[in-house]
């Protein structure tokens, strides 16, 4: 029998930046219309070197901060209805785990970010990935930061 169900993942990147809510509106909006799923990612920084076990303090200080914003943003498309969604959680630099998840899971087919609407240009991850866009194996989407959401959901 063959699945006729479209099953494609849509990565977000979720952080304290205002740009991550215009990638998730749009992420979400666009699986409720089409199928799939939104995978929501956070990197959390590799703690230095202090001694004493406070290294693990850090580290479960910062995933707990990463749990509360996934936790939301999870809330957040619980209230669009209709999307199916997954979170991970990452220790490391963001492009370099933001590849290893893509590599890792043959699901995920567009990585969508937002850019910033500051004047010093779209953000580091934009410019990161716009810049290796060909090395990518799959699709980047970029959604102008200073987009409503009544704006990003007319497009999706």
């Amino acid at each position: 029998m063959y699945d006729t169900e479209y099953k494609r993942k849509f990565l977000v990147l979720i952080d304290e930046t205002p740009e991550c809510e215009r990638a998730l509106t749009f992420a979400a909006y666009r699986v409720k219309r089409t199928g799939g799923t939104v995978v929501l990612m956070s990197v959390i920084p590799k703690p230095e070197f202090i001694g004493m076990g406070v290294e693990d303090v850090l580290r479960a200080e910062a995933v707990e901060e990463a749990e509360r914003y996934l936790d939301a943003r999870l809330a957040r498309i619980r209230d669009i209805g209709d999307v199916r969604a997954e979170s991970v959680i990452r220790e490391g630099e963001g492009p370099e785990e933001i590849e290893r998840v893509i590599a890792a899971d043959p699901g995920i087919a567009i990585l969508v970010l937002a850019a910033s609407t500051s004047n010093e240009g779209p953000g580091p991850l934009v410019n990161y990935f716009a810049s290796r866009a060909n090395a990518l194996p799959i699709p980047l989407t970029v959604v102008p930061g200073r987009m409503s959401d009544e704006e990003i959901i007319a497009v999706c």
